[in-house]
């Protein structure tokens, strides 16, 4: 099944984010366009079946937005993050409501937290239907 949203995040430096997504985060290029040279570029980017909207267009939206991953394994996305040079914003941890998680903030200040539901009745469970 295709990825059912895809979130849009304001970039103001093309490049400099692109290199931010592939090269720190293992995201890859899936396409991108842009109407003639020294326009603004908007791009779709990918990792792990999950993807993203880059965009430079000032209308689009604004710089500072927040994203939620629910990936596989927190420990292991953190520990290749660091492996690439990522300075996470906040460590992992283990929150109250049962995940695990942490935070990186791109070069734009739009923050990306991964986790990994501990709980095995969390958000992607299905609840039994009690009045059937």
């Amino acid at each position: 099944m295709k990825q059912s949203v895809i979130p849009q995040l304001r970039v103001t430096d093309a490049k400099r984010s692109l290199a931010f997504y592939s090269e720190a985060l293992g995201f890859v290029v899936d396409w991108e366009h842009q109407f003639e040279a020294g326009l603004p570029l908007f791009l779709q980017i990918s990792r792990h079946n999950q993807t993203l909207f880059l965009t430079e267009h000032s209308g689009d939206c604004e710089v500072g937005a927040a994203v939620f991953f629910w990936v596989e394994s927190s420990d292991a996305c953190y520990a290749e993050f660091i492996s690439r040079g990522v300075i996470p914003s906040t460590p992992i941890s283990t929150t109250s409501y049962g995940t695990r998680e942490f935070v990186v903030t791109d070069p734009d200040g739009n923050r990306l937290r991964f986790a990994t539901d501990l709980e095995p009745n969390g958000p992607d469970a299905v609840e039994p239907d009690m009045h059937a």
